[in-house]
């Protein structure tokens, strides 16, 4: 399997005419592809919605290699460390939301997000006491609120 996704992020850098390298970790929940390029900016895009559709479109053609048996893992990309950096940003950020909720008694409404930024987020208040979050909203739109627990 790991072969195939070789060949696939071949093909796909090599049709974007991106010169770099990438590493691939076979973990648990999925394999994990860190790549290093000099032209980072054009592949993550606007608040990464360019690795969010390459990351969907990977899974999509490896879904259809490998069908969907047992041996099907999950691919997350990464780009010179900038979803390892977004990830780390957001826990940090969701902390402060919620000390601000618990501080206020008033929900916060974020700004719309894609799915994987707000897990991260859901994961960080679901670890604190006091206050939670719920996703609201659809497709595009869809966000988070942090309230205080009652």
């Amino acid at each position: 399997m790991e072969d195939k996704l070789s060949e696939i992020l071949d093909n796909i850098l090599g049709l974007l005419l991106l010169e770099g390298s990438y590493e691939i970790s076979d973990t648990e929940s999925g394999y994990n592809v860190m790549i290093e390029t000099s032209d980072a900016g054009r592949l993550i895009g606007f608040k990464g919605e360019n690795l969010t559709s390459l990351q969907l479109i990977i899974n999509q053609i490896m879904s259809r290699q490998i069908g969907q048996s047992d041996e099907f893992k999950r691919v997350i990309l990464d780009v010179s460390g900038w979803r390892q950096n977004k990830e780390g940003e957001l826990a940090e950020k969701a902390k402060e939301w919620a000390e601000s909720v618990k501080e206020s008694g008033n929900e916060m409404e974020l700004e719309p997000m894609p799915s994987w930024q707000r897990r991260i987020i859901h994961m960080t208040i679901q670890d604190m006491e006091g206050v939670e979050s719920e996703s609201i909203g659809e497709g595009r739109d869809r966000h988070l609120v942090i309230r205080s627990k009652s």
